[in-house]
Protein backbone atom coordinates (compact mmCIF):
# COMPACT_ATOMS: atom_id res chain seq x y z
CA UNK A 1 0.00 0.00 0.00
CA UNK A 2 1.06 3.68 -0.98
CA UNK A 3 0.65 6.53 0.85
CA UNK A 4 -2.16 8.61 0.43
CA UNK A 5 -0.77 12.15 0.88
CA UNK A 6 1.83 12.02 -2.19
CA UNK A 7 4.09 15.11 -2.22
CA UNK A 8 2.45 16.45 0.98
CA UNK A 9 4.84 14.42 3.14
CA UNK A 10 8.34 13.54 3.15
CA UNK A 11 9.28 11.89 6.43
CA UNK A 12 13.20 10.79 6.51
CA UNK A 13 12.10 8.38 8.88
CA UNK A 14 9.45 5.18 9.59
CA UNK A 15 7.15 7.72 11.60
CA UNK A 16 4.12 5.29 13.69
CA UNK A 17 3.87 7.99 16.08
CA UNK A 18 0.50 9.77 14.68
CA UNK A 19 -1.24 9.04 18.49
CA UNK A 20 1.46 11.68 19.86
CA UNK A 21 1.38 14.22 17.03
CA UNK A 22 0.88 14.41 13.27
CA UNK A 23 2.81 15.04 10.47
CA UNK A 24 2.32 18.24 8.86
CA UNK A 25 1.10 18.68 5.27
CA UNK A 26 3.61 20.50 3.08
CA UNK A 27 0.41 22.75 2.31
CA UNK A 28 0.43 23.68 6.02
CA UNK A 29 3.72 24.49 6.48
CA UNK A 30 3.98 26.67 3.72
CA UNK A 31 0.52 28.59 5.23
CA UNK A 32 2.24 28.83 8.11
CA UNK A 33 5.28 30.15 7.36
CA UNK A 34 3.91 32.63 5.45
CA UNK A 35 1.32 33.97 7.56
CA UNK A 36 4.87 33.97 10.09
CA UNK A 37 6.59 36.05 7.09
CA UNK A 38 3.73 38.28 7.45
CA UNK A 39 3.85 38.84 11.06
CA UNK A 40 7.90 39.61 11.08
CA UNK A 41 7.36 42.48 7.96
CA UNK A 42 4.33 43.64 9.71
CA UNK A 43 2.13 42.87 6.57
CA UNK A 44 -0.06 40.63 8.88
CA UNK A 45 -2.21 43.88 9.77
CA UNK A 46 -3.30 44.37 13.01
CA UNK A 47 -4.59 40.72 14.49
CA UNK A 48 -1.78 38.90 13.01
CA UNK A 49 -3.96 36.75 10.92
CA UNK A 50 -7.77 36.90 9.52
CA UNK A 51 -10.61 35.23 11.00
CA UNK A 52 -11.83 34.03 7.71
CA UNK A 53 -9.31 31.51 8.08
CA UNK A 54 -10.41 30.01 11.51
CA UNK A 55 -14.26 30.22 10.03
CA UNK A 56 -13.04 27.98 7.19
CA UNK A 57 -11.27 25.83 9.56
CA UNK A 58 -14.32 25.55 11.73
CA UNK A 59 -16.78 24.69 8.88
CA UNK A 60 -14.16 22.04 7.37
CA UNK A 61 -14.39 20.40 10.67
CA UNK A 62 -18.14 20.67 10.85
CA UNK A 63 -18.43 18.49 7.55
CA UNK A 64 -16.06 16.04 8.36
CA UNK A 65 -17.70 16.01 11.87
CA UNK A 66 -21.01 15.68 9.98
CA UNK A 67 -22.73 18.61 11.66
CA UNK A 68 -23.42 22.63 10.96
CA UNK A 69 -20.74 24.65 11.58
CA UNK A 70 -23.44 26.56 14.17
CA UNK A 71 -22.60 23.94 16.83
CA UNK A 72 -18.83 24.14 16.83
CA UNK A 73 -16.69 26.15 18.60
CA UNK A 74 -12.74 26.15 18.48
CA UNK A 75 -10.03 26.48 20.40
CA UNK A 76 -6.68 25.63 21.88
CA UNK A 77 -7.01 22.60 23.42
CA UNK A 78 -9.12 19.70 24.89
CA UNK A 79 -8.94 20.71 28.60
CA UNK A 80 -10.24 24.16 28.11
CA UNK A 81 -13.10 22.35 25.96
CA UNK A 82 -13.76 19.64 28.82
CA UNK A 83 -13.37 22.02 31.47
CA UNK A 84 -16.48 24.34 30.38
CA UNK A 85 -18.52 21.39 30.06
CA UNK A 86 -17.55 20.64 33.78
CA UNK A 87 -18.14 23.68 35.10
CA UNK A 88 -21.83 23.25 33.86
CA UNK A 89 -22.80 20.42 35.99
CA UNK A 90 -24.69 20.64 39.48
CA UNK A 91 -23.21 19.90 42.44
CA UNK A 92 -23.45 16.23 43.40
CA UNK A 93 -24.00 14.99 39.58
CA UNK A 94 -22.08 11.80 38.59
CA UNK A 95 -20.18 11.45 35.72
CA UNK A 96 -18.94 7.66 34.75
CA UNK A 97 -15.75 7.31 32.99
CA UNK A 98 -13.87 4.30 31.46
CA UNK A 99 -10.84 3.18 34.01
CA UNK A 100 -7.76 4.41 32.35
CA UNK A 101 -9.42 6.93 30.21
CA UNK A 102 -7.24 10.14 29.09
CA UNK A 103 -6.51 12.82 31.91
CA UNK A 104 -7.80 15.72 29.98
CA UNK A 105 -11.01 14.05 29.99
CA UNK A 106 -11.25 13.73 34.02
CA UNK A 107 -9.34 16.05 35.94
CA UNK A 108 -11.46 18.97 34.95
CA UNK A 109 -14.43 17.02 36.30
CA UNK A 110 -12.13 15.98 39.79
CA UNK A 111 -10.28 19.61 40.67
CA UNK A 112 -14.02 20.94 41.33
CA UNK A 113 -14.59 18.39 43.95
CA UNK A 114 -18.38 18.09 44.71
CA UNK A 115 -19.02 15.61 41.46
CA UNK A 116 -19.64 11.98 42.49
CA UNK A 117 -16.68 10.49 39.81
CA UNK A 118 -17.39 6.58 39.04
CA UNK A 119 -15.19 4.31 36.59
CA UNK A 120 -15.65 1.46 34.55
CA UNK A 121 -13.50 -1.20 32.32
CA UNK A 122 -14.74 0.28 28.96
CA UNK A 123 -15.99 -2.58 27.81
CA UNK A 124 -18.33 -2.28 30.43
CA UNK A 125 -19.11 1.37 30.19
CA UNK A 126 -22.66 0.76 28.67
CA UNK A 127 -24.11 -1.19 31.65
CA UNK A 128 -22.52 1.16 34.00
CA UNK A 129 -25.00 3.69 33.08
CA UNK A 130 -27.95 3.84 36.00
CA UNK A 131 -30.66 6.71 36.29
CA UNK A 132 -28.46 8.91 38.69
CA UNK A 133 -25.49 9.14 35.71
CA UNK A 134 -25.47 12.67 34.37
CA UNK A 135 -22.67 12.14 32.36
CA UNK A 136 -20.59 9.64 30.12
CA UNK A 137 -17.23 10.99 29.39
CA UNK A 138 -15.19 9.23 27.15
CA UNK A 139 -12.63 8.73 24.41
CA UNK A 140 -13.83 6.87 21.06
CA UNK A 141 -10.73 5.27 21.14
CA UNK A 142 -8.14 4.79 24.25
CA UNK A 143 -5.13 6.76 23.90
CA UNK A 144 -3.05 4.19 26.01
CA UNK A 145 -3.52 1.27 23.47
CA UNK A 146 -6.08 2.37 20.81
CA UNK A 147 -9.26 0.40 21.46
CA UNK A 148 -12.40 1.98 20.38
CA UNK A 149 -15.41 1.84 22.46
CA UNK A 150 -18.54 0.37 21.40
CA UNK A 151 -20.07 3.27 20.48
CA UNK A 152 -23.79 2.50 19.64
CA UNK A 153 -24.37 0.80 22.83
CA UNK A 154 -23.14 3.90 24.69
CA UNK A 155 -25.13 5.94 23.32
CA UNK A 156 -28.23 3.98 23.44
CA UNK A 157 -27.45 3.36 27.35
CA UNK A 158 -27.29 7.25 27.80
CA UNK A 159 -30.13 7.95 26.23
CA UNK A 160 -32.52 4.97 28.15
CA UNK A 161 -31.25 6.96 31.61
CA UNK A 162 -31.07 10.40 30.43
CA UNK A 163 -27.71 11.23 30.91
CA UNK A 164 -26.19 13.05 28.41
CA UNK A 165 -22.61 12.18 26.55
CA UNK A 166 -18.95 13.35 26.22
CA UNK A 167 -16.69 12.26 23.37
CA UNK A 168 -13.09 12.70 23.13
CA UNK A 169 -12.22 12.14 19.53
CA UNK A 170 -8.64 13.29 19.46
CA UNK A 171 -7.43 9.61 18.93
CA UNK A 172 -9.55 8.75 16.10
CA UNK A 173 -11.03 11.74 14.30
CA UNK A 174 -9.07 11.88 11.06
CA UNK A 175 -9.14 8.14 10.56
CA UNK A 176 -13.01 6.60 12.20
CA UNK A 177 -15.66 8.56 10.90
CA UNK A 178 -17.40 10.73 13.08
CA UNK A 179 -21.11 11.55 13.67
CA UNK A 180 -20.66 14.43 16.21
CA UNK A 181 -24.23 14.96 16.09
CA UNK A 182 -25.48 12.08 18.25
CA UNK A 183 -23.32 13.23 20.70
CA UNK A 184 -23.99 16.40 23.36
CA UNK A 185 -20.70 17.46 23.26
CA UNK A 186 -17.70 16.42 21.08
CA UNK A 187 -14.23 17.55 21.93
CA UNK A 188 -11.07 16.76 19.64
CA UNK A 189 -7.68 17.92 19.52
CA UNK A 190 -6.41 19.02 15.81
CA UNK A 191 -2.43 18.24 16.10
CA UNK A 192 -2.90 14.08 16.00
CA UNK A 193 -4.88 12.47 13.18
CA UNK A 194 -6.38 16.09 11.92
CA UNK A 195 -2.66 16.43 11.30
CA UNK A 196 -3.34 20.30 12.56
CA UNK A 197 -0.64 22.32 14.77
CA UNK A 198 -0.80 22.05 18.10
CA UNK A 199 -2.90 24.57 19.36
CA UNK A 200 -6.31 23.38 17.34
CA UNK A 201 -8.57 21.64 19.47
CA UNK A 202 -12.75 21.76 18.33
CA UNK A 203 -15.90 21.55 20.95
CA UNK A 204 -19.44 20.27 18.96
CA UNK A 205 -22.24 21.16 21.37
CA UNK A 206 -25.88 19.71 19.88
CA UNK A 207 -28.66 23.00 20.19
CA UNK A 208 -30.14 21.50 23.25
CA UNK A 209 -26.76 21.33 24.99
CA UNK A 210 -25.90 24.94 24.06
CA UNK A 211 -28.39 26.33 26.65
CA UNK A 212 -26.77 24.70 29.55
CA UNK A 213 -23.84 25.53 28.74
CA UNK A 214 -22.05 28.88 30.06
CA UNK A 215 -19.76 30.84 28.25
CA UNK A 216 -17.33 31.30 31.27
CA UNK A 217 -14.60 32.31 29.29
CA UNK A 218 -16.27 34.42 26.87
CA UNK A 219 -14.22 37.32 25.12
CA UNK A 220 -14.37 39.91 22.01
CA UNK A 221 -14.05 36.97 19.68
CA UNK A 222 -17.44 35.11 21.01
CA UNK A 223 -19.35 38.92 20.20
CA UNK A 224 -22.24 38.45 17.89
CA UNK A 225 -20.52 41.65 16.23
CA UNK A 226 -16.69 40.87 17.30
CA UNK A 227 -15.02 44.16 15.95
CA UNK A 228 -17.93 46.04 17.80
CA UNK A 229 -17.09 44.31 20.67
CA UNK A 230 -13.59 45.56 21.85
CA UNK A 231 -14.33 46.99 24.52
CA UNK A 232 -16.71 47.02 27.60
CA UNK A 233 -18.78 44.02 28.53
CA UNK A 234 -19.61 42.14 25.03
CA UNK A 235 -23.41 43.04 25.02
CA UNK A 236 -24.64 40.35 22.82
CA UNK A 237 -22.82 36.55 22.57
CA UNK A 238 -22.87 34.96 19.23
CA UNK A 239 -26.19 32.69 18.73
CA UNK A 240 -24.08 30.03 17.73
CA UNK A 241 -21.68 27.99 19.40
CA UNK A 242 -19.15 30.36 18.49
CA UNK A 243 -19.69 31.72 21.82
CA UNK A 244 -17.92 29.16 23.35
CA UNK A 245 -14.62 30.32 21.19
CA UNK A 246 -11.13 30.82 22.84
CA UNK A 247 -9.25 33.34 20.92
CA UNK A 248 -7.68 31.66 18.46
CA UNK A 249 -3.82 31.32 17.48
CA UNK A 250 -3.57 32.44 13.97
CA UNK A 251 -1.03 30.25 13.09
CA UNK A 252 -2.34 26.94 14.36
CA UNK A 253 -5.45 27.60 12.33
CA UNK A 254 -3.54 28.82 9.24
CA UNK A 255 -2.08 25.17 9.15
CA UNK A 256 -5.49 23.35 10.11
CA UNK A 257 -7.42 25.18 7.39
CA UNK A 258 -5.12 23.73 5.04
CA UNK A 259 -4.91 20.33 6.43
CA UNK A 260 -8.28 19.83 7.41
CA UNK A 261 -9.24 20.83 3.30
CA UNK A 262 -6.42 17.40 2.42
CA UNK A 263 -8.48 15.40 4.61
CA UNK A 264 -11.41 15.82 3.00
CA UNK A 265 -9.83 15.78 -0.58
CA UNK A 266 -8.86 12.01 0.27
CA UNK A 267 -11.66 10.84 2.48
CA UNK A 268 -12.61 9.72 5.98
CA UNK A 269 -13.96 6.62 4.36
CA UNK A 270 -10.75 6.06 2.24
CA UNK A 271 -8.49 6.73 5.06
CA UNK A 272 -9.91 4.27 7.48
CA UNK A 273 -9.56 1.47 5.31
CA UNK A 274 -5.78 2.52 4.75
CA UNK A 275 -5.06 3.13 8.00
CA UNK A 276 -6.68 -0.11 9.12
CA UNK A 277 -5.24 -2.37 7.16
CA UNK A 278 -1.81 -1.43 7.54
CA UNK A 279 -2.34 -1.71 11.31
CA UNK A 280 -3.83 -5.42 10.69
CA UNK A 281 -0.47 -6.07 8.82
CA UNK A 282 0.88 -5.38 11.88
CA UNK A 283 -0.41 -6.97 14.16
CA UNK A 284 -0.49 -9.79 12.15
CA UNK A 285 3.61 -9.66 12.01
CA UNK A 286 3.90 -9.23 15.92
CA UNK A 287 1.69 -12.20 16.22
CA UNK A 288 4.41 -13.90 14.03
CA UNK A 289 6.70 -13.26 15.84
CA UNK A 290 5.06 -14.27 18.96
CA UNK A 291 3.60 -11.19 20.52
CA UNK A 292 0.55 -10.68 21.63
CA UNK A 293 -0.83 -7.23 20.05
CA UNK A 294 -4.52 -5.09 21.78
CA UNK A 295 -6.82 -6.79 19.47
CA UNK A 296 -9.42 -4.96 17.73
CA UNK A 297 -9.69 -2.87 14.30
CA UNK A 298 -8.19 0.20 15.48
CA UNK A 299 -5.31 2.47 13.31
CA UNK A 300 -3.29 2.37 16.91
CA UNK A 301 -1.63 -0.91 18.06
CA UNK A 302 -0.33 -1.51 21.33
CA UNK A 303 1.68 -4.65 22.44
CA UNK A 304 2.44 -5.15 26.20
CA UNK A 305 5.83 -6.68 26.77
CA UNK A 306 7.79 -4.89 24.13
CA UNK A 307 8.68 -1.35 26.04
CA UNK A 308 12.24 -3.20 26.62
CA UNK A 309 12.45 -2.73 22.63
CA UNK A 310 12.07 1.10 22.18
CA UNK A 311 15.51 2.16 22.01
CA UNK A 312 16.34 -0.15 19.32
CA UNK A 313 12.81 0.82 17.85
CA UNK A 314 14.43 4.56 18.35
CA UNK A 315 18.02 3.17 17.33
CA UNK A 316 16.67 1.86 14.02
CA UNK A 317 14.61 5.49 13.22
CA UNK A 318 11.45 3.76 13.40
CA UNK A 319 9.33 6.44 15.32
CA UNK A 320 6.48 4.66 18.20
CA UNK A 321 5.32 5.65 21.28
CA UNK A 322 5.72 3.82 25.07
CA UNK A 323 2.43 4.53 26.56
CA UNK A 324 1.16 2.50 29.98
CA UNK A 325 3.45 -0.32 29.76
CA UNK A 326 2.65 -0.70 25.94
CA UNK A 327 4.61 0.38 22.79
CA UNK A 328 2.32 1.70 20.95
CA UNK A 329 2.23 2.73 16.76
CA UNK A 330 -0.44 4.37 15.14
CA UNK A 331 -0.89 4.33 11.34
CA UNK A 332 -1.82 7.15 9.19
CA UNK A 333 -2.32 7.86 5.55
CA UNK A 334 1.38 8.88 4.46
CA UNK A 335 2.49 5.59 6.31
CA UNK A 336 2.78 2.14 3.81
CA UNK A 337 3.49 -1.16 4.00
CA UNK A 338 7.49 -0.49 3.72
CA UNK A 339 6.67 1.34 7.13
CA UNK A 340 4.82 -2.25 8.82
CA UNK A 341 7.56 -4.22 7.41
CA UNK A 342 10.64 -1.97 8.67
CA UNK A 343 8.95 -1.82 12.10
CA UNK A 344 8.85 -5.74 12.56
CA UNK A 345 12.20 -5.98 10.94
CA UNK A 346 13.69 -4.08 13.52
CA UNK A 347 11.53 -5.90 16.26
CA UNK A 348 12.23 -9.44 14.47
CA UNK A 349 16.06 -8.80 15.53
Amino acid sequence: MDSLGGAEFAPDMTYLNTSSCGLLPRRSVEAVQALALDNATGRGGEGAGGFETVDAARDSFARLAGVPAERVAVGGSVAVHVGLIASSLRPGDEVLFPEGEFSSVITPFAVRGDLVLRYAPLEKLAGEVRPGTALVAFSSAQSADGRVADLPAIRAAAAAHGARTLLDATQSAGWLPLDAGAYDYTVTGGFKFLLCPRGTSFLTVTEEAQGSLLPRHAGWVAAEDVWGSTYGPVERLATTARRFDEPPAFLSYYGAEQSLALLEEIGIDAIHAHDTALAARFRAGLTGLGHEPVPGESAIVSVPGLTDRHPDLRRARVAVSVRAGYVRAAFHLYNTTADVDRALDVLAG
